[in-house]
């Protein structure tokens, strides 16, 4: 019974709880990006390369035609899927750049609050302000025939 305790004191702290939530969202992400890139850019730029799917570019290792599709050379035998690794390659990239930026514009707001409350001025702590007065009070004790000001 201790350890479920312990379980549900562990799961149910913040830090865990941001965590759970930023992973959930950045799998859904993932797979924007992911159809971003293989259903609007990769396209295209397969039209260029002669119009075929972009994710059909192999190298056949096993003497396999370069008619085949990905699949049908892949049954084959082994196959270098090149096209596919740059449509993964470009998903990361593009989820790099926005995760880059979503961090440059929280560091732009981050500094823009700090020097606010940087600017004020903290506060002396009681029992700091209580020992000065303790050791004021002890430096005129000590000096003989000074009045007091």
């Amino acid at each position: 019974m201790a350890m479920m305790e312990e379980f549900k004191k562990f799961a149910m702290r913040g830090n865990v709880v941001d965590l759970a939530v930023g992973v959930i969202i950045g799998g859904a992400f993932g797979r924007i990006v992911d159809s971003l890139v293989q259903d609007v850019i990769m396209p295209p730029i397969g039209k260029l390369f002669g119009g075929l799917d972009f994710a059909n570019y192999y190298i056949p290792l096993n003497h396999q035609s370069t008619a085949l599709t990905l699949a049908e050379a892949k049954k084959a035998g082994a196959v270098i899927a090149y096209g596919n690794f740059l449509t993964i390659l470009l998903n990361f990239i593009i989820l790099a750049f926005i995760i880059f930026q979503m961090v440059r514009l929280m560091n732009r707001l981050r500094q823009r609050i700090v020097p606010e409350e940087a600017a004020k001025a903290p506060s002396t702590p009681e029992d700091i302000l209580l020992l000065r007065e303790i050791r004021d009070s002890l430096r005129r004790d000590a000096l003989p025939n000074k009045p007091d000001n």
